[in-house]
């Protein structure tokens, strides 16, 4: 059987790194993707006895996970808007903070607050560069239109996303200038922002000026956001298979798919029941140019197995379903557990086991 293990030693070790770096500031456990793939539920467990009460989610499933599974104090914010009236019906039914990023998102929850006769909570979402969503900086007075014509909603809070290309980025410096010019024309009319908050993951960790109100820890819970050698976080989740196969292979023979090699001598090799369908070596997002992706094609040459306490090194290229070790020089057999490393936010077809 596949299995996925989370670490919860390495997770309450990040999560002790995020709350010093928050320096008071709340933390919102951001559970998108399954909680990264560790699962929503058992992460936010984990979470919420290390002191976690905020949680924020991309997904009504989420939110309703959340919630049967005893989540009932909570807050919970749903980091996307829509006009689609079920969603909204079921987001007010679960009481989860909504999300405001436009005119016409701030409309059509008002309206189905009002229709239900009660006041729905929701933050205000600002675009200050990333697009994918908010109120553009450029346009405050639709901002203090959602604050002055929707009197079935509770605006508790405000945020925005910023870049995570590096630390110091100007660029981030630059939306967050244009994100405290958006504060202050709200504060100016009288208004009241709530809890702001701008700083995910990355700007959690390295950038001091981001941090507001609250912090949005997601990736960095895992310790799979993008790295720094100086963050101080571990590395949360691998992998762990039986070798389904172990033979020998004459000298001569061709192995793999899509790259074949053909064997310089005779070599046992051991099959591994994992590959990239299954998420193995499959990587997020980094760094754009030549010289990350000759960082990442050396890691990949790099990528090693564990037998116990032996090193297989991978025989040709990763399959879709299996890849091939060579343990020639090794001792191993049919059934021994393997151990590997892999990102749980892509992993496919594991039990997950929290340790």
């Amino acid at each position: 059987m596949r299995k996925l293990i989370i670490d919860k030693a390495a997770v309450k070790h990040n999560l002790a790194v995020i709350k010093e770096r928050a320096a008071g500031a709340a933390v919102y456990g951001v559970l998108t993707g399954g909680g990264g793939g560790a699962g929503t539920v058992p992460l936010a467990q984990m979470l919420r006895a290390e002191g976690v009460g905020r949680f924020a989610v991309c997904e009504i499933k989420e939110a309703e996970a959340l919630r049967q599974a005893g989540f009932v104090d909570e807050e919970i914010l749903m980091l996307r808007s829509t006009t689609d009236r079920e969603e909204l019906e079921r987001l007010v039914d679960l009481n989860v903070v909504c999300t405001i990023s436009s005119v016409d998102t701030g409309l059509a929850l008002n309206a189905l607050a009002e229709n239900r006769s009660t006041v729905v909570e929701a933050h205000i979402q600002v675009d200050t560069g990333m697009g994918f969503g908010g109120f553009l900086v450029g346009e405050p007075e639709k901002i203090l239109l959602a604050y002055r014509s929707l009197p079935n909603v509770a605006l508790s809070g405000i945020y925005t996303q910023l870049h995570a290309a590096r630390p110091n980025d100007p660029e981030a410096k630059q939306q967050l200038h244009q994100f405290h010019q958006v504060l202050d024309i709200i504060h100016t009319a009288g208004f009241e922002t709530g809890t702001v908050h701008a700083a995910g993951s990355f700007a959690l960790l390295h950038d001091d000026s981001a941090r507001f109100d609250g912090v949005r820890a997601g990736s960095a819970i895992l310790g799979r956001c993008r790295r720094t050698r100086d963050d101080r976080l571990k590395t949360v989740g691998y992998g762990e298979a039986p070798l389904s196969e172990v033979r020998w292979l004459p000298k001569g023979h061709t192995v793999g798919t899509d790259r074949p090699i053909t064997l310089k001598k005779p070599t046992r090799v051991a099959v591994l029941p994992v590959g990239y369908q299954n998420g193995y070596g499959v990587e997020r997002p980094r760094e754009s140019g030549l010289l990350p992706l000759l960082r990442a094609w050396r890691r990949s040459r790099q990528r090693t197995v564990r037998l116990g306490e032996q090193r297989a090194r991978l025989l040709g290229p990763i399959g879709a379903t299996e890849t091939l070790l060579d343990v020639t020089s090794l001792k191993c057999s049919c059934g021994d557990l393997a151990v590997f490393e892999i990102d749980p936010l892509f992993a496919r077809g594991f039990e997950v086991e929290y340790r």
